[in-house]
């Protein structure tokens, strides 16, 4: 079974992409989905408090509030680079017990918003970039999130750029209103799904 490592900066489509390769019955784990669920996991949630306050808690719900939490490491890259480095080793061992229940499969894909940066490439067999030109994200992520432009910039200041992404990665799949997402998609389905990928 091949892992595919499926990364892309705020705004640029992932989770389109990904609702692609789902339709085609592909597995997926959605990293940042599965990050926010362990937030309040008994494991992490002490650590949090610890690291960043208790300020951060909930306490008429006893979990984390997102959105204090949001504010201290969208604005702070060491906060950010902190909360990584507690969060991102429980998900990894969420994703390979995960992958053992999908075994059977040709392939299966992780969508993370930040794979290449947190440094856990060697999990994967190949990895996409999804990319699409920032004056496109900027506006989708305004108009999904109802952000303003400057709380955007500051998101986007915490990711490698869209250049030093798409060198590192070993596909890119382009979400720039050029050119169409599907034959793009069926070109690495059928790929992954062959036995003759090589991975040299």
């Amino acid at each position: 079974m091949l892992r595919i490592g499926l990364t892309g900066n705020i705004g640029s489509g992932k989770s389109l992409i990904c609702q692609v390769f789902e339709k085609l019955g592909t597995p997926i784990f959605y990293a940042d989905f599965k990050a926010k669920k362990i937030l309040d996991s008994p494991i992490l949630r002490p650590k949090l408090l610890a690291a960043f306050g208790t300020d951060i808690e909930d306490k008429n719900k006893n979990i984390i509030n997102r959105k204090k939490l949001a504010a201290i490491v969208f604005t702070n890259k060491e906060a950010l680079k902190k909360l990584n480095s507690l969060i991102h080793p429980q998900l990894q061992i969420e994703f390979k017990n995960w992958c053992l229940q999908h075994k059977k499969e040709k392939y299966v894909i992780q969508e993370a918003a930040i794979l290449f940066e947190n440094g856990f490439t060697d999990l994967f067999d190949k990895t996409i970039v999804v990319a699409s030109p920032q004056n496109i994200r900027l506006q989708r992520v305004m108009e999904r999130d109802g952000a303003s432009e400057a709380a955007v910039l500051a998101r986007m200041e915490n990711q490698w750029s869209d250049s030093k992404k798409e060198a590192a990665a070993d596909f890119i799949i382009y979400n720039d209103g050029q050119e169409l997402i599907l034959p793009q998609v069926l070109k690495l389905h059928q790929l992954f799904s062959s036995s003759h990928l090589d991975l040299k």
